[in-house]
Parts: structure tokens; sequence; C-alpha cells
């Protein structure tokens, strides 16, 4: 596969990204050096950040149930080229086909859920007083919006990001990882132009390559009204803090150690399945991925046996081909990263998978006989940590035993006894006897603890994050101290 010329869309005109970055990008399937990462360039970051606050007051004043019909126009222009899409994401990331075109749903999803909750009127509501009146709630967009996503699914959360903050009514600046732009660009390209189609003012959507520097930019820039950002704790801790000083709220999902409680009542078949499904998804790289394993004692070199026999049935190979179970981490230097710290712990390294030589694949691993206090940290990768415990007390002290809070899970036959462990679980999603990607609920929120990140995603948490509330009503009333002249 071929991947499109870097361009980025300033003001309603796409033109090559202009400048690159010290990073030459990869085939994560054969190592092929492809060129270097592009970033654009800083006239025209100054002027995408000029033409979105030059419309931002044109947007808001769109009605929402205009918006949604924009919304509605967008997600039919994605709908074709979605197939497309989760092709250029496998191909730059390195995730199976198998796995990123099902992830393709929540690309056009993301516009019709945003879409449907215009229409059911969630930015307004009235709340009656006892004298009759009636206080109105109006959910109003803060201003240009930021967007930014990682690389191992850059689409999907982009889209998820956009398409909220345009239901909201905020102007939005979109910057995909600098590691894997194609599928974000031709995301990008497709929403254009329906919004050209629509009649949507340029400036209202803009596309940006880069990377930090460009990000940096954004995020300091006071047009900038709101940020949401997926990604690491190192870029989630600078985000936050310029936020604070530009007093703009941000959205971060950042890193996660997340911890699987296997209780003793497990069949040790299905807790290796979900094991597996958790170390290899994303092939190891997303923040919700398995970090440690938390066993009982008796149990663990038995169902560690049960892992490594399940990893040996993986195929390893092409990302895009229909047979590849686990595929190549995105870029040599994430492989070398990954490896460098899984090597770092000590222990032993129990892997079944056979991979190809010359590409980027790391062998799916789980390592024992690592001190819990020396496996507190996340590795973005296909690399988790054996924890052995005696008691229940002790696997909830295991599993909480971090700054993170982003993710947990439970496998035991008892569901109640397995969901009232989940319950002790400090992290904002525990999850009992399920390996999935996809969230508990739809209308769940998806929230963080600690390092994890701040604030909430959601299907209604991120349309309310682009928001602020502004009360209107008519008191017919006066101060109490007040004297009547």
């Amino acid at each position: 596969m071929k991947p499109p010329a870097a361009r980025d869309l300033v003001a309603g005109t796409w033109e090559a990204a202009g400048d690159t970055l010290d990073l030459i990008l990869e085939n994560p399937a054969t190592g092929e050096a492809l060129g270097p990462a592009a970033a654009s360039s800083a006239e025209r970051v100054e002027r995408a950040l000029a033409a979105a606050d030059a419309v931002a007051g044109e947007w808001a004043a769109v009605s929402a149930q205009e918006r949604a019909s924009i919304l509605e126009a967008v997600a039919a222009a994605l709908e074709p080229k979605v197939a497309k899409i989760a092709a250029l994401e496998s191909f730059a990331t390195g995730v199976p086909i198998r796995q990123t075109l099902p992830l393709g749903m929540i690309v056009t999803g993301s516009f019709l859920l945003a879409a449907g909750q215009l229409r059911e009127g969630w930015l307004t509501r009235a709340l009656e007083r006892e004298d009759g009146n009636a206080t109105e709630v109006h959910l109003l967009p803060w201003g240009p919006a930021l967007c930014l996503t990682a690389w191992n699914a850059p689409a999907p959360t982009g889209a998820h990001k956009i398409a909220n903050a345009l239901a909201a009514g905020c102007p939005v600046l979109y910057k995909a990882s600098e590691y894997a732009p194609y599928g974000s660009q031709l995301m990008a390209e497709a929403i254009d132009e329906a919004l050209r189609a629509q009649g949507v003012p340029d400036g209202v959507f803009q596309f940006l390559h880069g990377g930090p520097g460009v990000g940096g930019t954004m995020v300091n820039d006071p047009r900038v009204r709101a940020v949401s950002f997926t990604g690491g704790a190192k870029g989630g801790q600078a985000i936050a803090a310029a936020c604070a000083v530009g007093h703009k709220p941000a959205q971060l999902e950042l890193g996660g150690n997340n911890p699987l409680v296997v209780l003793a009542d497990s069949d040790v078949d299905v807790a290796a399945r979900g094991i597996v499904d958790l170390l290899t998804t994303l092939n190891g790289q997303w923040c919700r991925a398995l970090g440690r394993l938390i066993v009982p004692a008796e149990m663990e070199e038995e169902l560690v046996a049960a892992v490594v026999a399940r990893l040996g049935t993986l195929e390893a190979g092409d990302p895009l081909s229909e047979d590849t179970d686990y595929g190549p981490l995105v870029h040599s230097r994430h492989r070398e990263l990954v490896a460098s710290q899984r090597d770092a712990l000590g222990g032993t390294v129990h892997t079944g998978t056979a991979v190809p030589e010359g590409t980027n694949h790391l062998a799916p691993a789980l390592v024992t006989g690592v001190p819990a206090e020396q496996a507190v940290e996340e590795i973005f990768g296909p690399v988790a940590t054996v924890h052995p415990y005696t008691s229940i007390d002790e696997a909830v002290a295991l599993a909480n035993g971090t700054v993170y809070g982003l993710e947990g899970y439970v496998f035991g036959a008892d569901t109640e006894k397995a969901l009232s462990v989940a319950r002790r679980i400090r992290a904002g999603e525990v999850k009992v006897n399920g390996s999935s990607i996809m969230s508990l609920h739809l209308f769940a929120p998806r929230p963080a603890w600690g390092h994890s990140g701040l604030g909430e995603e959601g299907t209604a948490e991120t349309l309310r994050f682009f928001t602020n509330p502004r009360v209107v009503g008519v008191e017919n009333g006066f101060a109490l101290h007040s004297r009547e002249a």
C-alpha cells in the first residue's frame, strides 16, 4: 500500500504540509522507511488558529437542528470511505485489519450519535421555579477546540472528538499523531467535502500535521478555548499545565497500567482467553491493555502455561491480511522501547507466538518474578507482569498499587463475588469476565482516576465537555438587605 502525500487543511485550502520532523516513518510490516513525518508550517498553523477564531461566532449561531443535519451528512459521506480508512490505519499502525475494520463503525457512528443528541435537545433544558417562572440552562460552545489523538486508533478516536466538538458549536482544529496520519487525512478529506456541500464556512473544520511542537503551539494559543487529548502521560501533564494557565478545559485520556484479577474459581481456559485478548488487542498498544496479571498463587503456573499455549496459536504477520491475528508494533523506535522496558523488569519472560524476522513484531509476553513495586509504570505494548496473591485483600491491594486508574478486569465463575471484587478496584471502568475493546455501555461514561486522565469521555460526556452552561431566567426578587426607596 502506498500512503498518501501529507496535506493539511487550513482556512478551506488543502496544501502540502510544508515542514518535516526528525522522524522517519516506517511500514511496520516490513521495516521499510517511508520518509520523514510531516508537520504543518508555522505560517499555516497561525492561519488555522486565526480562521477558527474568526468563524467561531458564526458556527455557534447555527441552530442545533441544523448542526444535526450537517453531522448526518458527514456520516453519510464517511460511510463509503470507512474500509479505506481502516486499511490505512492498519498499514500505519500495524494493527490487524480484522480489528481496524470493526473499529471503523466508530468513525460514522460518532457523527450519528452526536446528531441524535442534538435532535433530542441535549443542549437545552428548563427548570421550573416555585413561582412558575422557568430557569433556562443552555449548553454553549467554548469556542475553537483542539482535538489531538494518539497513533493506535487515530481515526476512530478523532471522529469521536470532532463530531462532538462540531455538535457543540465549536470550530475544530484536528491533529492526528505524526506516526499514523494517513487514515485521519482521508477522514478529514471526507469531512471537509461534506461540510462544503452543506455550506459550512471555511475554518469550522481544519486538519494539521506535526508533533509536540505543532500541538504545543496550539494548546498554548489563547484562541484555542478547549483541548481534548488522547495520548501519553507526559504529553497530558504538559497540556494540563498549559490549560490551567490559560483557564481552558482539558479532557485527557492518558495511560493505564491496568490490572486483571483472576479469582480462584475461574476456569483457566476462559481466563487465558481474556488475558491473551487484553495482551494483544491493537498489538498491546492501547491504554486499556493488560498491564498486571494478578492470580492466585496456586494457579500461577497453570494459568501462565495456558496463556503461553494460547499465544502459540496466534498467526503473526502482515496486518493487511485477513489471516493475521497479531501484527507489528507501530515503529522500530517503539519496538525497541517496549523491549527495553520488558528486559529492565528482570524476571522470566514467557511467550509462545512465533513472529517474523525483519519487521517491527515483538512477541507478546508475560513476565513472572517481578516485585509488584517494580511494575507500577505502564508499558505501552504487549507485555504484562504476573503477581501471585494469597487473599482477596492482597489481590485488591495489588490491583490498586499504581498511580493509574483507567481500566480493570476481574475473572471468576461466581459473578456476584467477581462483581464485589470489581467494586473495590480504583479505576474508571472495571469489567467482569470480558475483554472487549468496547465500553460496557454506549451511554456509560469513560472516566479516569489518578494519572490516567482528567475529566470524562463518553457519548454524552464528550459533547458536554465542549460546552459551558449559561443559566437565564426571571427572578422577580431583590437582595434581602435592600431598602425600598
